[in-house]
């Protein structure tokens, strides 16, 4: 089982989900190790290994191999997650993805840049580039559905239009169209799915928007702790931020301040599935929207304390990262 961690509000949510659905609340903790008030803190940290425990116990207990995606349809990731709080609370469905592609790891930390948005002849996919993901299909299930069922509250339920998963048709796969309502096709090459043209551009901002910000705050100082205590990505952004007006960013520079070699940074970067210039590009992403969304500065400013060497160069990336200019992300954000 490869080493990564589940948010305790999600591993809380199937615990419940299962008791619900007839299994023995003893019988869970004692088949999965899971004590129910460590549960209660929706930040602990849930080992993979133990949150694998609870779906297998789950779906033996309640005899329902389908458990993991009923639960997935049935809930809202943001009773559990401040991630999901982030998503409802952003402008666009862009920008909602936006914010699972910056903090996703607080609900699953199975690999950095874990979802990256692909544009092809057919339309723009989310693809999710978990590793390893047939070893648990349930996790890309899990996934699925929180994403794509749990935004029909405030999305039209047709915003996905057909659903990639690399594993093989389970003995429920009448649920996956039932639940997804689209086209699904088994043992492709990807996991991902395809959105309905136009469909980036959709409003949500189901809450006020001050309280994205206050969201943010907290999700950018959990997500802080956990890269700090776990991977490299997080020492490396920690060297990077302050200094990213002074020049190019170094990937020596930043090697020899954390006190290892290039070649060893490069191979401790890929071993967590992400390059440094990925690091670097997600790291400026996440700086332009909070220097552009504070309204404080300009974009001449903001392109400068980002490290790009103008604003032509700050405004493409910009685009690229949001779909829309800065002049237009901020007349957005008044």
């Amino acid at each position: 089982m490869p080493s990564f961690t589940i948010a305790g509000g999600l591993a809380k949510g199937l615990f419940d989900f299962a008791v619900a659905r007839g299994a023995n609340p003893g019988s869970l903790s004692q088949r999965t190790g899971l004590d129910p008030r460590d549960l209660e803190d929706p930040d602990h940290r849930v080992p993979a290994e133990r949150f694998v425990a609870l779906i297998r116990a789950g779906q033996d207990l309640t005899g329902d191999p389908a458990l993991v995606l009923h639960f997935g349809e049935a809930v809202n990731l943001a009773q559990m997650s401040v991630v999901g709080l982030l998503v409802q609370a952003s402008p666009t469905l862009a920008e909602g993805i936006a914010q699972v592609r910056r903090y996703g790891a607080l609900v699953n930390d199975a690999g950095q840049d874990r979802y990256s948005l692909v544009t092809r002849d057919d339309g723009v996919w989310m693809v999710d580039h978990r590793p390893n993901p047939n070893l648990v299909p349930e996790l890309t299930e899990l996934a699925m559905a929180l994403l794509i069922c749990g935004s029909r509250s405030y999305l039209d339920p047709s915003f996905v239009q057909e659903l990639h998963v690399t594993h093989k048709a389970p003995s429920y796969a009448a649920e996956y169209s039932r639940a997804f309502q689209t086209r699904v096709v088994f043992e492709a090459d990807w996991n991902a799915g395809r959105f309905k043209d136009g469909a980036l551009a959709w409003p949500i901002a189901a809450h006020p928007r001050y309280v994205f910000g206050v969201l943010s705050e907290h999700a950018e100082a959990r997500l802080k702790a956990l890269q700090t205590a776990h991977t490299m990505r997080g020492r490396v952004e920690a060297q990077l931020a302050p200094g990213l007006h002074t020049g190019p960013a170094s990937m020596a520079r930043v090697a020899a301040a954390l006190g290892a070699s290039r070649q060893t940074l490069f191979r401790r970067l890929r071993d967590e599935g992400v390059t440094f210039e990925q690091v670097l590009d997600e790291l400026r992403h996440r700086l332009a929207l909070d220097y552009l969304g504070s309204q404080r500065i300009s974009v001449e400013e903001a392109a400068y304390l980002t490290g790009f060497s103008d604003a032509t160069a700050f405004a493409r990336a910009f685009k690229r990262w949001t779909g829309v200019t800065p002049k237009a992300f901020r007349s957005r954000e008044n």
